[in-house]
């Protein structure tokens, strides 16, 4: 049989995934990266951290896996850390969860499994490969909606879902738990970890930690007719949808809706101006090679927890699309990602550059 590589972080789900893949009697092998030094850091979010991996091994040990820890943070920095700054930087709102998944776990982290002899990576994710009556390998997301993970994942290529695994996706988080507790794994009442495995404190502190360059010169703050209301933080400390710290006092409710560094400025209005018909994006990516046929109903999530809306989707040349939601939308915001589905099939998504007005 096939050697499968376990990607364990150290928490309750990647545990739980080595634990069933064990018991089907899979050969597997434990693998754990160290993607970010933290010994300089006094907290940190829980995630491929020192004791987190200590965790891994210590379950490797009780399901009886070998295991190893792999340093993958040099890959990690360059492409999440980095790229992550440069877009707040740059008036965006990044979604480093999806960049981690695209280019270490399933690009950078395969690569040293497969020099280690495995021919299948297998994650701790909440969604359910299935295979098509045209042979194409398809992403869909969770029995257990309220955990599903697919949202992230919406760059992977057929390629990369021949070689993995989700042994959680047909299983509620609870049944999980249950399961970790029933077999003694030390993890068993271990909480979640945070979004940013990386942040230790809030973004905005991060970032000027990492950039310590930054112009801190603080931005004008206008409405789209051009008032000046004032000055208030500088620009990367603002993110379209933001209502509360706004730094200027206008007497009414008001909410970011465009952030920009070059001008120096961030555009504030009133909630019903946040409403977009749609979104222009780019890096358009469909999971079978190919867009689906015409008259195919879509939904677009354009954040993780979104409930998804009705739309169309055209794309363009070098990878650009335009979205446009049956009914407006409000948050969306550039540097996230529109990932589209079908029911619970994921179909694809981009990358949102901006949203029409």
């Amino acid at each position: 049989m096939t050697l499968t590589a376990v990607a364990m972080s150290g928490g309750l789900d990647s545990s739980v995934a080595a634990l069933l893949l064990e018991r089907e009697g899979v050969p597997a092998v434990g693998l754990s990266m160290l993607l970010w030094d933290r010994s300089q850091q006094v907290r940190h979010g829980r995630c491929c951290g020192s004791l987190d991996l200590g965790d891994a091994r210590r379950v490797a040990e009780q399901v009886g896996l070998p295991h190893y820890t792999l340093r993958m943070d040099g890959e990690f920095r360059r492409h999440v850390v980095e790229p992550f700054v440069d877009s707040y930087v740059a008036g965006r709102t990044p979604s480093p969860c999806i960049s981690c998944n695209t280019e270490i776990k399933f690009e950078a982290f395969w690569e040293r499994a497969r020099r280690l002899g495995a021919g299948r990576i297998a994650t701790g994710h909440y969604a359910r490969i299935r295979r098509g009556d045209d042979g194409l390998y398809e992403l869909h997301t969770a029995v257990d909606t309220s955990k599903d993970q697919s949202y992230f994942l919406f760059e992977l290529t057929q390629e990369q879902l021949s070689r993995a695994v989700f042994p959680l996706g047909e299983l509620t988080k609870t049944e999980v738990r249950e399961l970790a507790r029933e077999a003694g794994l030390v993890v068993a009442g271990k909480g979640e970890s945070m979004e940013i495995c990386f942040v230790d404190r809030g973004v905005q502190e991060f970032v000027e930690s990492e950039r310590p360059e930054l112009p801190r010169a603080p931005a004008r703050v206008t409405t789209t007719g051009g008032e000046e209301l004032g000055e208030g933080a500088p620009t990367y400390r603002y993110t379209v949808g933001q209502r509360r710290g706004l730094g200027v006092a206008a007497g009414r409710r008001l909410y970011v809706l465009d952030v920009q560094p070059e001008a120096n400025r961030v555009v504030v209005g009133e909630r019903d101006e946040l409403l977009a018909p749609g979104l222009a994006g780019r890096g358009l990516h469909w999971i079978a090679g190919d867009p689906p046929g015409d008259g195919a109903e879509l939904q677009v999530r354009i954040r993780s927890r979104h409930p998804g809306v009705a739309a169309t989707v055209e794309g363009g040349r070098d990878a650009l699309c335009r979205v446009e939601f049956s009914e407006p939308q409000t948050g969306v915001a550039p540097g996230q990602a529109a990932v589209f589905y079908s029911g619970t099939h994921v179909l694809g998504g981009c990358w949102i550059d901006r949203a029409l007005r």
